[in-house]
């Protein structure tokens, strides 16, 4: 079990929620096409991005990050780099289902009702969800 799993009582797996800073570093590591990330390359797409970090601040956040078991990094030489060990779609269905419940008492009716109701969807995006809801219900 990775040490950022931890679990509810009805027993899912629940991720760490992650610092809006923290969540920009990982975005980064998610984006990147190679299985792994040197420490500048995070330096120069957080800078890219128009965040840029003080090279303290981002060791630090990093440091939270492996803490979390969102990362793993390996010594090479003078650097460092880093590895995801949860992925983002992972992180993604973690959270929903955190704010499924929070929010929504688990009812994932209740957040498309809101979304619909709330006129939160564009044309092209209620089209989307009807037709992958239609998929859905195809699936044994």
């Amino acid at each position: 079990m990775n040490n950022m799993l931890l679990y509810d009582k009805e027993d899912y797996a629940v991720v760490q929620q992650l610092s809006d800073a923290e969540l920009e570093i990982m975005k980064i590591v998610w984006g990147n096409r190679a299985e792994v990330i040197w420490f500048p390359d995070i330096m120069d797409a957080l800078a890219a991005r128009g965040r840029p970090c003080q090279k303290n601040t981002l060791i630090v956040l990093l440091s939270r990050l492996m803490n979390k078991g969102f990362l793993r990094a390996r010594k090479i030489g003078r650097r460092n780099e880093y590895t995801a060990l949860i992925s983002e779609a992972e992180y993604q269905t973690a959270q929903t289902k955190t704010f499924l419940n929070k929010i929504y008492e688990g009812s994932a009716k209740g957040l498309v009702s809101n979304l619909i109701m709330g006129d939160l969807l564009a044309d092209e995006e209620y089209e989307e969800l009807k037709r992958l809801l239609e998929k859905g219900r195809e699936q044994p």
